[in-house]
């Protein structure tokens, strides 16, 4: 695993950089815990200040820091796009190892009920059942939600990879000595599978903070609850833009853009390397060979 780290990082450009932003943007995160103020607390500080030492971004109209609201929102984000993808990437795994194993019935009722979320219009159904929820909603319940919403996808995917391993002598094997459905699923489909996994949960987590950032902008998050989306609607809210708060609405937007840009070049860097098709430039532990 280290061998391949290193590979990565040093012939693919977007495996470093994404990296070495997301380590930057992690510290960030954990360096929240050291907050002088609650997460969710207002009128704190002096409202609308400008830079300082002891504000490095100022302050908004809300009465926060910004630096710290900034931090708050990229950890919290991060935790709801986290949460959202390990309960999405547990469903499809599991739901497609036992798809693609068992066929037939099983296989069928399955498929109709993944084939089913899948062709769902996302968003409005998103924004339907947030504003049914808008009083009770939270971090929590937004990642179950979402989750519910992308475990399909993940799902089918795993079942066509799995419809291709069940024809291998491996698997005649492991039937013959008596192995259950879960330990063949386990056993011998997910290590072959876990590549994939990997580059799907970060594609989750990007499509889960994207998710929740558009439905924090409409109102329709746990807007005391500050993420990347709550931060940008409160600033909008304030009329940031025409009151020329430009750190305020500036710095979600920018931590943002590099949160997406880094998580999306990371799952490509990924997945090109588990895609021997594309793997043009990166030869791990093969440098030279073919030359």
């Amino acid at each position: 695993m280290y061998i391949i780290i290193k590979d990565l990082f040093r012939h693919d450009f977007r495996f470093a950089f994404a990296v070495i932003v997301l380590l930057m943007l992690l510290l960030l995160s954990l360096v929240s815990y050291l907050s002088p103020h609650h997460s969710e607390a207002r009128h704190v500080v002096e409202r609308d200040l400008v830079p300082s030492l002891q504000h490095p971004l100022g302050t908004n109209s809300r009465g926060q820091d910004i630096f710290w609201l900034i931090s708050h929102s990229i950890r919290n984000s991060l935790i709801m796009g986290g949460l959202t993808a390990i309960m999405s990437i547990s469903i499809g795994t599991f739901v497609g190892l036992i798809a693609g194993y068992k066929g037939g019935l099983i296989d069928k009722i399955l498929m109709t009920v993944n084939d089913s979320l899948i062709v769902l219009p996302v968003l409005p159904v998103l924004i339907l059942v947030s504003a049914m929820l808008a009083d009770m909603i939270n971090l929590m319940m937004l990642a179950f939600i979402l989750s519910f919403f992308s475990w399909p996808w993940g799902g089918r995917q795993v079942r066509s990879q799995v419809l291709s391993l069940r024809e291998r002598e491996f698997t005649y094997t492991a039937v013959f000595s008596g192995m259950s459905t879960i330990k063949v699923a386990v056993k011998e489909y997910l290590p072959f599978v876990l590549p994939w996994v990997m580059a799907n949960f970060i594609n989750t987590i990007l499509w889960a903070i994207g998710m929740e950032t558009t439905l924090a902008i409409f109102g329709l998050s746990s807007l005391e609850t500050p993420t990347i989306g709550t931060t940008i609607f409160w600033a909008l809210d304030f009329q940031a833009i025409l009151r020329e708060k430009w750190l305020w609405i500036g710095s979600p937007i920018v931590g943002g853009a590099l949160l997406f840009v880094s998580l999306y070049m990371l799952s490509s860097s990924i997945g090109a390397f588990i895609d021997p098709k594309k793997r043009v430039q990166v030869r791990l532990g093969k440098e030279g060979v073919g030359a």
